[in-house]
Formats: C-alpha cells, sequence, structure tokens
C-alpha cells in the first residue's frame, strides 16, 4: 500500500506520517521529500524549486517501487509533498499504477493559525530541514491550490495526534480491507 500525505507547511503531514510509519508495522518505509532534498543538496544548494522538488520526488518514488518489491504487502508513507497540484497526485498514481498497489490519500488540514504557529515553531527549533517553510509560504501555496479530487481522508490535525493516529489507520485498514484480493489458495496469510 502507497499513502500519501497531502496538505499545506503547517498542517502536520510529516508530524502524522512518523506516527502513521510506527503503526503500519516493521517493513513499512517512510520517505520524507524535505529529508531526502536535504540530503542530496545540502543546505548549500537547496533552491525550493518545483525542479528540484520534482527531481526528489522521482527518487523517492524509484525507491518506494524498490522497497514494494522486496517486501510484498508493506506499505510505504511518502511525506513533504502538498499534493495540491493536480500532476503531483497524477505522479503518484502513476507510481501505484505501475507498482499495483493500493494508494491512499490523506489531506492533511487544520486552521491557517495552527499551522503558523507550527511554522514558527519548527523555524525557531530548526526541527524541520526546509528552511522556507513559514507562513506567507503556507498562504502562497493555498491561493495556487487545486483541490484534491479522488478519493481521500480529510484529516484536521489540531485534533490531538493519537486520535489524528487512530483515525488515519481506521481509515487505511478499512480501504485496504475493501480491496484486498483472497491470497491463492496454499500461500501464507499475512
Amino acid at each position: 500500500m502507497i499513502v500519501q500525505l497531502a496538505g499545506l507547511p503547517g498542517t502536520g503531514k510529516s508530524t502524522l506520517a512518523q506516527a502513521l510509519t510506527r503503526e503500519l508495522g516493521p517493513k513499512t518505509l517512510l520517505l520524507d521529500k524535505d529529508r531526502v532534498r536535504d540530503a542530496l543538496f545540502g543546505p548549500r544548494l537547496v533552491t525550493y524549486t518545483r525542479d528540484q522538488d520534482d527531481f526528489c520526488v522521482r527518487l523517492i518514488h524509484q525507491t518506494a517501487a524498490r522497497h514494494l518489491r522486496e517486501y510484498p504487502g508493506a506499505a510505504v508513507v511518502l511525506d513533504g509533498r502538498t499534493c495540491s497540484q493536480r500532476y503531483q497526485i497524477e505522479e503518484v498514481q502513476h507510481l501505484a499504477a505501475e507498482t499495483g498497489q493500493p494508494l491512499r490519500l490523506i489531506e492533511c488540514v487544520c486552521p491557517d493559525q495552527v499551522a503558523a504557529r507550527r511554522l514558527q515553531q519548527d523555524l525557531l527549533t530548526g526541527a524541520h530541514p526546509a528552511a522556507d517553510r513559514d507562513h506567507a509560504l503556507h498562504l502562497r501555496l493555498k491561493a495556487h491550490a487545486e483541490p484534491i479530487t479522488v478519493p481521500a481522508l480529510r484529516l484536521d490535525t489540531s485534533a490531538p495526534l493519537p486520535d489524528c493516529t487512530r483515525a488515519a489507520v481506521n481509515y487505511l485498514s478499512a480501504e485496504h480491507a475493501l480491496t484486498a484480493r483472497p491470497a491463492p489458495k496454499g500461500a501464507p496469510t499475512p
């Protein structure tokens, strides 16, 4: 299963992604575009451009496909992309089709003032690798965001993290159960 976290900066994608990764089991791989970009380009060469972001996402998708081939039945949690542009959703849909995996989108939302507070805290503590994340970026991206038109869980992350995690796991479990195919006769059950 591919789990794509979507949402504007400060809406709690990374926090939820980490919690989900723990909940989904030891073979779940968390791939975070911002951490990959930081690892590849370091603080001096990061440009925060769409081109650089898209390059990092392509690498993440290749890594996800490899992981899912090596660990059938595992999950991959994709973080760091807002999915606020239609092409971003189309790319992850292509990954799901290419790998034969179900795709589950979770759109993280929260009031603007909650996101602003989180972003300010991250800037003060240096807790996030993307140094361009601030409330102005949040508002710019929001102004140009295209709505997500595919099935997704829209999750208000201003609720406590355990509640958000439980809602997300319930969504993933229910969706997975609806699309799970029966195992061939004699095949071990997961």
